[in-house]
């Protein structure tokens, strides 16, 4: 188990690391260990002096008072420890336990006897034959086994790539391919472990006795290449179909054997050669060696990486371009800029644990970066397959379509805001894997916790409930599309059932809204009771305050329940006339003839006259001259009406005969004939234009007198019944008409301008007597 001080700290050594580059290290100093008195001999001089021995046994005693007492009060300052004191506590650790190490190492780089080694080196040359034919075996049965399943690894290449992208199976034919090849790749690993185990085991050492140096050695193997086989799983450089990142072969072959060698490099020399020169020779020769082979480790690394900075930036950057998501261009364009800072960084912090804490810092590394690769690796494999497979168009099926014609736009729209919440979730869920992986945050710890517990079942929760919400909005809004749809229902929908289902999809919507809040809200731990009721206190006030609002609602409800208005009738309410084109709980929107939008308030109707209920009527009041047969008009209007049904587009909207109600009024200059004409609701304007036109023809045609307003000039007459002469004297003749002249009356003057026709020759200004 890794100590909790190393575990927790970290990944805060993977933060420092790169400030720690720009220090150099003291010199150390070495220190002999001629002249030290042992631990033992002091023990034994405390022992055999009564005074020290007791004096030891007080203080012991007191020791273990002040432990009993110590854990809480040890505890509180450690709590309250703030993130920048804890910072500098664990950098002054690893800083004085690297000192520490070089220290350590100085001093048993003075203390190893050489001449004592002689001994050590003979130990391993003879154990360096069954060492080297263990090595030659085991990598020869890896390399031939490799080789035999090529061939499987090349087929799953050529598999993968024969997929389509478009419809999703060239993703999961990779992902298939990739763990098939994977499998194999881990299958030959064990099969050349195996082979040199039993070559070790049965062969080279005595029956069931292995050489302890045989078995550093295959274990080595077995954990290194693992590990290579992981990455040639991510890069896969001879294989197109099977790599898991967008990169060309020779980019994925340079990284992939820049690793691999780092890998043999590290795993070998810290797994095998040290310990066996621990073993053989001396631990202190074993340290020094630990420290040179992570010292020139680092150095590879950092010039590897400082090497491809530029070139790495420039294909994440183009990458970054290339990406649909703004999220995926940040993080792309992020990671360009700082790649190597983070690569320089982990190799630091590998190389300085390995100093630190070289029993478990190693296995820790190894374990911490497979496990990051791991969750990084499958939440990108995930959110790319859910882009793919939930990605796509949902199609329904025709006859479903047809009846909810708006169904598979509604349940599209869904799908973009559904991949955005599931992407987030598999960010949260790698995050917290990489962080429990390098021990900042124990997942399994927190999610046997209450607290973890309880926040994983009300997401969970949570989630039921938006998506329960969401499928019970999508059921009805289908029905009531189904409802209005003609095609589904066989008949237009009434224009009372178009306007109710539309209001009741608008209050249906804000009551599923405020019950959903309100659930969840419940079930996040916030109380609603006092949002419950300052609702109920601020919904009293604002019904106090806003009276008109109050009145807006109620009237329109009424107004509603009445079926007196719907959309599409042609209505006059509040001193407006038009179209219904909206209609709401509190208001409606007219459309007047000249186009004009007129949003009118329930509170502001007091009547309301509808045009299109059942049916209509054409009124028409004809004035002909007094001295016209009445009779006769009669019947020419009847006759423009007859000839009005002859026509297919108007008679389907008139729904009976003439109505003829005979002489209504005898107006000023003319006898007002009236007519009524029944239509469907809405045609009757159409339908008296079409007759008012025909009933103009047919009176010219007849010789019937439509009076005008005219001017007629009466200059009286005496008892005999004889007028009086009238002077017509032309003053001024118009240039366009010479028969147009200014006539003066006899008394009364200036006339005005007329003709001359009528009033006598125009040649001699003779006055006509009639």
């Amino acid at each position: 188990m890794v100590p909790n001080l190393f575990r927790g700290g970290l990944l805060r050594l993977l933060l420092l690391s790169i400030a720690l580059l720009a220090f150099s290290l003291p010199a150390v100093a070495q220190e002999g260990a001629d002249g030290e008195r042992s631990e033992a001999t002091r023990l034994a001089d405390i022992l055999e002096d009564d005074d020290a021995r007791e004096r030891l046994i007080r203080e012991l005693r007191g020791a273990a008072e002040d432990t009993e007492a110590a854990p809480a009060a040890e505890e509180e300052p450690t709590e309250a420890l703030t993130l920048p004191r804890q910072i500098a506590d664990f950098t002054q650790g690893i800083a004085e336990g690297f000192v520490s190490e070089f220290r350590e190492a100085g001093s048993a780089l003075g203390a190893i006897r050489f001449d004592e080694l002689g001994a050590g080196f003979a130990a391993i040359g003879t154990a360096a034959i069954g060492l080297g034919i263990v090595i030659a075996v085991t990598v020869a049965a890896f390399l031939l086994l490799r080789r035999l399943a090529r061939p499987l690894f090349a087929g799953a290449s050529q598999w993968a790539m024969a997929g389509s992208v478009s419809d999703g199976t060239g993703l999961i034919r990779r992902a298939v391919a990739v763990i098939g090849a994977t499998v194999v790749d881990l299958a030959v690993i064990v099969l050349a472990y195996l082979v040199g185990y039993g070559l070790a085991l049965f062969v080279l050492g005595d029956a069931g006795v292995m050489d302890t140096r045989q078995a550093l050695f295959l274990n080595a193997f077995l954990l290194i290449e693992v590990f290579k086989a992981l990455i040639r799983t991510v890069f896969a450089s001879r294989d197109d179909g099977l790599r898991l990142l967008p990169m060309q072969a020779e980019e994925a072959a340079y990284w992939n054997v820049w690793l691999a060698r780092l890998a043999g490099f590290i795993g070998y020399g810290l797994m095998v050669v040290v310990p066996i020169v621990n073993m053989d020779l001396a631990p202190e020769l074993g340290r020094i060696l630990a420290v040179l082979i992570m010292a020139m480790a680092f150095l590879y690394a950092l010039a590897i990486v400082l090497q491809n900075r530029q070139r790495v930036r420039a294909n994440l950057e183009a990458r970054a371009g290339d990406a649909e998501m703004a999220f995926t261009r940040t993080l792309l364009h992020a990671l360009g800029r700082t790649w190597h800072l983070l690569a320089i960084a982990y190799f630091l912090a590998l190389s300085l644990a390995t100093l630190v804490r070289p029993e478990d810092a190693l296995p820790f590394m190894v374990q911490a970066t497979v496990q990051t690769l791991v969750a990084a690796g499958a939440g990108l494999f995930i959110s790319v397959l859910l882009t793919q497979v939930i990605g796509r168009r949902i199609s329904v099926p025709e006859e479903t379509r047809l009846r909810f014609p708006s169904l598979e736009d509604r349940l599209n729209s869904y799908v973009p805001n559904a991949l955005k919440v599931l992407r987030v979730v598999i960010l949260l869920v790698v995050l917290a894997l990489i962080l429990d992986a390098w021990a900042i945050f124990d997942l399994g710890g927190w999610l046997a916790s209450d607290a973890g517990a309880a926040l994983l079942a009300t997401a969970i929760t949570v989630a039921i409930i938006l998506a329960v919400a969401a499928g019970v909005w999508i059921g009805v809004a289908s029905w009531i599309e189904h409802r209005l749809n003609p095609d589904a229902r066989g008949g237009e929908p009434g224009a009372r059932e178009k306007t109710l289902l539309s209001i009741f999809r608008n209050a249906f919507a804000i009551v599923l809204i405020t019950m959903t809040a309100m659930i969840v809200l419940s079930e996040i731990g916030i109380n609603i009771g006092p949002l419950i009721a300052g609702a109920g206190v601020l919904g009293l006030a604002v019904g106090f305050g806003a009276q008109k609002l109050v009145q807006d609602v109620i009237t329109g409800v009424f107004i509603q329940l009445e079926n007196a208005i719907n959309t599409g009738d042609f209505v006059t309410a509040g001193g407006m006339s038009g179209t219904v084109e909206k209609l709401t709980i509190r208001s409606l929107g007219l459309r007047d003839l000249a186009g004009t939008y007129h949003m009118v308030p329930f509170s502001s109707v007091d009547s309301v006259s509808n045009f299109m209920r059942d049916y209509g009527y054409h009124l028409g009041d004809y004035g002909v001259a007094y001295r016209e047969d009445t009779d006769d008009v009669i019947a020419r209007l009847q006759e423009a009406f007859d000839e009005l049904m002859e026509d297919e587009d108007q008679r389907k909207h008139i729904l009976g005969d003439l109505e003829i109600f005979g002489v209504t009024a005898f107006g000023d200059s003319a006898v007002s004939v009236r007519v009524r004409i029944k239509t469907v609701p809405g045609m009757q304007w159409a339908v008296g234009r079409a007759y008012n036109r025909l009933v103009k023809r047919h009176l010219d045609a007849a010789g019937i007198e439509i009076p005008y307003p005219h001017m007629t000039l009466y200059f009286g007459q005496d008892k005999e019944g004889s007028a009086p002469p009238a002077r017509v004297q032309t003053l001024q003749t118009d240039a366009g008409d010479p028969r147009r002249g200014h006539i003066a009356g006899p008394e009364t003057g200036d006339v005005g301008d007329v003709t001359g026709e009528g009033l006598g020759d125009p040649e001699d200004g003779t006055p006509d007597p009639t």
